[in-house]
């Protein structure tokens, strides 16, 4: 039983005027066929209005589909006896971490949702314990989030989604409003997370870098998927890439054209230490 399945998946934003007639369909996912296994760190590619946040909400059923079927395990996401229980197993982080973080304390803001779930309080702490270790904010356990960096707060609240111990965490653009060092250290942490705790991720951007570190990658457009692979196998495509407007990271694009200048070079370089080794053996 894989963790995460959708099955030709359908999404449907439907505009309606006074009446209530229907003014406009926009469809914003289109027969989405996606399969994610325990442990797996997956990244969901897509330019803006390709549908990829679209599907995102369906894994946590803040959305349930027009058509088709998602299951989070075994569980449908149309069931509502499920939906208790799909969200402890998925948890969610969005762009802004501003909009997760409640708490005055850091420790309380992560305790937060283990509490809600009726967990007993020795056990809470335990949690909030191994949860901010694992994002590495120990050391600001006692502080208000309002005072913390951008890349900081966000960590705290994947230490929020974590503390409820999904066995799977969706990040929809958690990157989105951070600078350079805040990213890093999100990524950081997401793939300590699944490396280390065996955490199911699902990583959405747009930020060709992050994707690098992921075992699959999916590309969005139109509400379809057009690609699927690994990220060697994807950033071989520098081409059809830029054909959904999507860069790849700089060092790779350096790599393709140094090697359309002739230059023997393999395809899908992704890091400059690749480059340099190919490099010194060409």
């Amino acid at each position: 039983m894989g963790m995460i399945r959708t099955a030709k998946l359908v999404y449907d934003y439907i505009k309606r005027d006074e009446e209530g007639n229907v003014e406009e369909v926009d469809r914003a996912v289109d027969h989405v066929d996606l399969d994610v296994e325990k442990g797996d760190f997956v990244a969901i590619l897509g330019h803006n209005g390709s549908g990829k946040s679209t599907l995102a909400k369906h894994i946590n059923a803040i959305l349930v589909p027009s058509e088709g079927t998602v299951w989070i395990g075994d569980m449908d996401t149309r069931d509502e006896g499920h939906l208790w229980d799909i969200r402890q197993s998925a948890g969610m982080v969005f762009q802004n971490p501003d909009n997760q973080i409640i708490g005055t304390i850091v420790e309380e803001d992560v305790g937060f949702g283990p509490e809600n779930m009726g967990v007993p309080t020795k056990e809470i702490w335990e949690r909030v314990d191994e949860s901010l270790k694992a994002v590495g904010m120990t050391a600001y356990r006692h502080h208000s989030p309002n005072k913390l960096s951008g890349g900081q707060k966000q960590r705290v609240a994947i230490a929020g989604v974590v503390a409820m111990h999904p066995k799977c965490i969706i990040l929809d653009e958690p990157t989105a409003m951070l600078d350079p060092n805040g990213r890093k250290e999100v990524i950081r942490t997401i793939r300590a997370l699944n490396q280390v705790e065996d955490v199911t991720v699902l990583l959405i951007t747009h930020y060709m870098e992050e994707v690098v570190y992921a075992d699959k990658v999916v590309v969005m457009d139109e509400g379809k998927i057009v690609m699927r692979g690994t990220p060697r196998e994807i950033f071989s495509r520098v081409d059809e890439l830029k054909q959904y407007r999507l860069d790849v990271p700089q060092v790779t694009l350096l790599a393709h054209e140094l090697k359309k200048e002739g230059i023997p070079l393999p395809d899908g370089i992704l890091s400059i230490d690749e480059l340099v080794n190919a490099l010194c053996q060409s």
